[in-house]
């Protein structure tokens, strides 16, 4: 429930000068109090709340940046935050959303959250965000999307899982910075794979010890699996019922499992069967010292990963990295998977750079006859473009220059690397290099 004292402070001018402002739960309509932080309101959350409309005026707080009315009851798209001058990132998941006018859609936005709606179409306006990097459209009933999308330039992770397409349209591959899509669950991914038979595993055997994580498909916790001869330490993942930004929980389980086996993926061992609520896996359990090689995009960076401020890797380290999570991609396409959130964040390493490539929320089975197979392979070839430079940046450089050949050695792998990125980073998506390709270079750098 909200606060007495919250809108008290707001009427008696408590707040002011407040950048941030949530609100949270017994709101049935958008309190004009919060108008009088024009001068300097930037992050508003009303997320949770009753509401279903917006005030007229809303566009007095010309300084708002970022708006959240996730959990909330619009209908439909509030045509008046158009008018919010710096509006760059909106968020209505989880509502009731059918309809989005017309021009309704702020010309700054940089990142759209519309995910589990009922929204059957959008409006071609969108073409008007010539800014958009971040658009997530998971769990929504679209048939096809606005070709004027096309004018998105700058559009970089897009996610159209558990929707209603058919196909996708050819002038997505026209986008050229396109690089994290996700399309599960569409009437365009095949019905079913052949998927690696895997254990079945009782909910009976495992014994859950204590949470390792949790993601927005599902919790994973350390565990063990009890064998007729031994116990096992496994990792346990219970995934959520609901469609997450990403997509389904049951279209990542069965990404997970269409994997495989690979010395660069965290491998499947079983399904769990008898849980009295959930679906879940059994996967191998990484041993602890493995660490996140980045961190989450942040509200700034948007589309890309951002680092700790001392993280730095030697030339063995970042060629290993490198290597393995190409050789992890090629992997996973060749089944005709696409990985589609293949971010540092969701990769692991240990200090000598061997990498593991998780977190499968985003993925799609798109089949080894997809027609746009070679389109979608490249289009994530973008997204190790971006992993490319990252690691560029956080390259060991203090090299001795007494070291001659290390100088040299340095200075090759270097010049490989930049190359390497431009190949990948290539606008036009079919002059981008194959992720066979990809590691044949590597192996040669």
């Amino acid at each position: 429930m909200v606060a007495p004292q919250t809108l008290e402070g707001l009427r008696s001018g408590k707040y002011k000068g407040v950048k941030r402002l949530k609100i949270g739960g017994g709101l049935t309509e958008f309190p004009k109090e919060i108008l009088n932080l024009f001068n300097t309101l930037e992050i508003l959350d009303l997320s949770g709340n009753s509401i279903s409309t917006l005030p007229k005026d809303i566009s007095r707080l010309h300084k708002l940046k970022i708006a959240f009315f996730s959990d909330c009851n619009f209908t439909t798209f509030p045509a008046q935050l158009a008018q919010c001058r710096s509006l760059e990132m909106v968020a209505f998941k989880g509502n009731q959303m059918t309809t989005i006018p017309p021009n309704s859609l702020p010309r700054k936005l940089r990142w759209l959250i519309l995910t589990n709606n009922h929204i059957a179409a959008l409006p071609a306006s969108i073409g008007q965000c010539h800014l958009l990097q971040k658009c997530m459209l998971a769990g929504n009933k679209l048939s096809s999307l606005p070709e004027e999308m096309v004018r998105c330039r700058k559009l970089g992770l897009l996610r159209l899982s558990s929707n209603n397409l058919a196909a996708l349209p050819n002038w997505l591959f026209e986008l050229p910075e396109l690089s994290f899509l996700s399309f599960a669950g569409n009437p365009c991914t095949p019905a079913s794979v052949d998927n690696p038979i895997l254990d079945e595993i009782h909910w009976s055997s495992l014994s859950v010890q204590h949470l390792l994580g949790e993601g927005a498909s599902g919790i994973i916790s350390k565990g063990t699996w009890a064998l007729p001869l031994e116990e096992k330490h496994v990792a346990i993942k219970l995934f959520k019922g609901e469609v997450t930004s990403d997509g389904s929980p049951l279209d990542e389980m069965n990404a997970s499992i269409a994997a495989g086996q690979h010395a660069n993926l965290i491998d499947p061992i079983g399904r769990i069967h008898g849980h009295p609520e959930k679906k879940g896996l059994v996967l191998e359990l990484i041993p602890p010292h493995y660490t996140n090689l980045g961190l989450p995009p942040t509200l700034d960076t948007c589309t890309r990963d951002s680092f700790h401020p001392e993280t730095v890797f030697t030339l063995a380290q970042c060629r290993r990295i490198l290597t393995g999570v190409a050789s992890a991609a090629q992997h996973i396409h060749a089944q005709g998977i696409a990985h589609g959130d293949l971010y540092a964040h969701n990769i692991l390493i240990d200090q000598s750079g061997h990498a593991l490539l998780g977190d499968f929320g985003a993925a799609t089975i798109y089949g080894k006859n997809f027609e746009q197979k070679e389109k979608i392979e490249k289009m994530e070839v973008f997204a190790f473009g971006h992993l490319i430079e990252d690691l560029l940046g956080l390259v060991e450089r203090n090299i001795d220059q007494d070291e001659d050949l290390m100088s040299e050695k340095m200075g090759y792998f270097i010049e490989g690397l930049n190359l390497l990125h431009y190949q990948c980073s290539n606008p036009i998506v079919l002059d981008r290099p194959s992720f066979d390709e990809v590691c044949d270079v590597l192996d040669a750098l």
